[in-house]
């Protein structure tokens, strides 16, 4: 939420930025203009100054009345007859204004008390002695008004919608990392209960069969949930925790069961100093000990993990011992699995890639996935 209101913020500074800008250039045109004078003339910047005034004026009811109570309201069609109207109007009191008794007499007195006759601005002679050329006809003010008034209308209007449509794309995206922030929680949770039954079973059978390793085994618990509880809560964890972590896990499940399961683990020599999403593989590997191992007949379960460039990839086959038909993707995978695609797609979108396969008595898990930088 904070930082959703520092982002608006942000974009109502950056609106009132441009906005100042933009007028901040109007009322210094008088100084930026070339002029024939060598001296600013503070008598014509002022009536240029008050030339500004209704354009300021109608920027304003624009912004603060037509946008945001017809406009925004999907009045669209009264927004453009009221604005046309208020542009007409205007106009007409420019026109009456321009053309009234007393603005005439007021040129009158400035020419006057300037002393500047009008034969002094007459046009130089041409060279040859050619006719001057005419002074340049300028567009009536009321005129101007409606041309420069329809563009301020596009202006106003274009600069709003485009910081409300960049307004509404940030929180749309906002929403939607806050949405996957849930669903990883919500899928990381899933995983931790079944972790944790898991491992207390199989502690609770060590405590009759050897209260050594029940010890030792309630140590190694604690660290896993320390893992659980403070590393895996951040977006990404050192590949070496996750490395370490699947270690201790299969070090609790090879003190319960007997010499028939055979374990095999392969990591790299060296782990790199890249950064993972926490506890991805915990579910499959779970489901492989839960699924793959049978205390009848001689169990497999292969775990290993390399490193190329960029990328990591993760296998692990189990045994399968299901004599009733059903597909060993349904039964050693399982809700594991389905939650681990579900967490992939909302890490990685389409940068990964996850594959099973099965035999006769063999099935195979194959993840592939990129490696953030540390």
């Amino acid at each position: 939420m904070t930082k959703t209101v520092n982002k608006d913020n942000l974009f109502s500074l950056f609106e009132l930025l441009i906005i100042t800008i933009f007028w901040v250039l109007i009322f210094a045109s008088p100084f930026l203009l070339p002029s024939n004078e060598n001296q600013i003339s503070w008598q014509q910047t002022y009536e240029s100054w008050l030339s500004f005034i209704p354009y300021l004026l109608f920027f304003l009811i624009n912004r603060f009345v037509l946008f945001p109570y017809l406009f925004l309201r999907n009045r669209r069609l009264l927004f453009i007859t009221s604005a046309i109207l208020l542009i007409l109007v205007m106009a007409y009191g420019i026109h009456q204004f321009e053309n009234g008794p007393e603005l005439s007499r007021n040129r009158m007195h400035m020419n006057e008390s300037l002393n500047r006759p009008a034969e002094s601005f007459a046009p130089p002679p041409r060279p040859g002695g050619q006719k001057p050329l005419p002074p340049p006809k300028r567009l009536p003010p009321y005129l101007m008004f409606v041309i420069i008034s329809t563009l301020i209308v596009g202006f106003d209007t274009g600069l709003k919608l485009s910081v409300l449509w960049v307004r509404s794309e940030q929180k749309r995206v906002d929403t939607e990392k806050e949405n996957m922030k849930i669903q990883l929680a919500f899928l990381r949770n899933q995983i931790s209960p079944h972790f944790f039954m898991n491992t207390l079973n199989n502690i609770h059978a060590l405590i009759d069969i050897n209260t050594e390793d029940a010890k030792e085994s309630v140590i190694k618990l604690s660290k896993l949930m320390r893992y659980l509880l403070y590393d895996s809560d951040h977006g990404k964890v050192p590949l070496s925790k996750e490395v370490e972590f699947i270690r201790s896990y299969v070090e609790l499940m090879k003190l319960r069961y007997s010499d028939k399961v055979d374990i095999n683990l392969s990591f790299p020599e060296i782990i790199p100093k890249r950064d993972i999403a926490p506890m991805l593989f915990t579910s499959i590997a779970e489901n492989a000990f839960k699924y793959g191992v049978s205390y009848q007949h001689k169990s497999v379960i292969d775990i290993m993990m390399n490193t190329r460039d960029d990328d990591l990839y993760f296998r692990i086959c189990n045994s399968i011992h299901c004599s009733d038909g059903k597909s060993a993707e349904n039964e050693s995978g399982g809700i594991g699995l389905a939650n681990l695609r579900k967490r992939l797609d909302l890490i990685y979108g389409n940068d990964y890639s996850i594959t099973t396969s099965q035999s006769s008595d063999i099935f195979e898990i194959n993840i592939r996935i990129p490696l953030y930088g540390n």
